[in-house]
């Protein structure tokens, strides 16, 4: 079975409302999980979605505007009373690793578990995390400070063998992995060389998902996010509020919308809504003019990128 969807926690913007929490999603790749920034809330509606905070192992925050990182230090310190001793990965502007030091040592706190600080760079993107199930690059975005949005690309997938074929050939079971690594089998009495496709089929699809926080319209990042499955980008404002958005460094619904047609992906979620919009029907209205595979990130939702055997 494969996994790989994203869970909406917080959908606001500068600031809370009773129904919208500031920015924090988590994604699940094959029971993996990855926290992506960490309003204030995001503890809360872990809870409510029955996510258990210690199978949180990497969390990535975007930049260092309050809405995406107040939540953080609450939730190192929960994981820390609940008995946490496994380390725990913050990939994020090296200015916060200053944050959470101060606060330890102001509070007089610690944590019982190892915390790995990886400080990311805004002035050029890179590859910040890669293990068995990903690969994590960064996304340079424009904001008024330093701001990074995060494309986590699933790793190719092994080649899918042909029992038929295995037992035709006489492959014998320990050569089953390379097979399915792509590699031609050898067989050692004989010299005989099978070919790879002969006895294997073409890998399941990889899934990608990119993360384009707070940022004003910017072409400059359809390279790194073109044909991902789905995209999550900011759309604060509305277009009457065009001049705003241009003022505050945010994006309009249409200019999400324009990113995600102009890159190509495939399906399109649109947060981080101003607190002035009590109704959301008219921002996804107008993306969906623009881009029609457009869905807002309503809290508590799940978006299913892939659940396929």
């Amino acid at each position: 079975m494969t996994t790989f969807s994203v869970l909406i926690l917080g959908s606001s913007s500068a600031s809370p409302t009773l129904k919208r929490n500031p920015t924090s999603q988590l994604l699940n790749v094959n029971e993996q999980y990855y926290l992506v920034d960490c309003g204030e809330g995001t503890q809360t509606r872990l809870r409510e979605n029955k996510i258990k905070f210690q199978r949180i192992n990497h969390i990535f925050i975007s930049h260092l505007h309050g809405d995406h990182y107040l939540g953080l230090i609450g939730l190192l310190q929960t994981m820390h009373l609940l008995g946490r001793t496994t380390p725990i990965n913050i990939y994020a502007p090296e200015p916060l690793k200053e944050i959470i030091d101060l606060h330890l040592k102001y509070s007089g706190g610690f944590l019982r578990y190892p915390l790995h600080f990886n400080a990311i760079s805004s002035k050029s993107s890179e590859i910040i995390l890669e293990n068995e199930q990903v690969k994590v690059s960064t996304v340079i975005l424009d904001h008024r400070i330093p701001c990074t949005g995060f494309v986590f690309k699933e790793q190719p997938k092994l080649r899918k063998i042909k029992p038929q074929a295995i037992a035709y050939y006489r492959i014998p079971k320990y050569a089953i992995n390379q097979l399915k690594k792509g590699e031609d089998f050898t067989h050692p009495d004989t010299g005989e060389i099978i070919k790879n496709e002969l006895v294997t089929s073409k890998p399941a699809k990889s899934y990608s998902y990119a993360f384009c926080s707070d940022t004003k319209y910017s072409e400059s990042i359809i390279p790194q996010i073109k044909d991902v499955d789905l995209l999550y980008h900011e759309a604060t404002f509305m277009e009457n509020e065009s001049k705003r958005a241009v003022e505050t460094y945010h994006s309009t619904a249409k200019q999400a919308a324009t990113i995600a047609l102009k890159a190509n992906v495939n399906s399109l979620i649109i947060g981080h809504f101003s607190n002035r919009y009590l109704n959301l029907d008219g921002l996804l209205e107008e993306a969906k003019s623009i881009f029609e595979n457009t869905q807002l990130a309503f809290e508590n939702k799940w978006f299913e990128i892939a659940q396929s055997q």
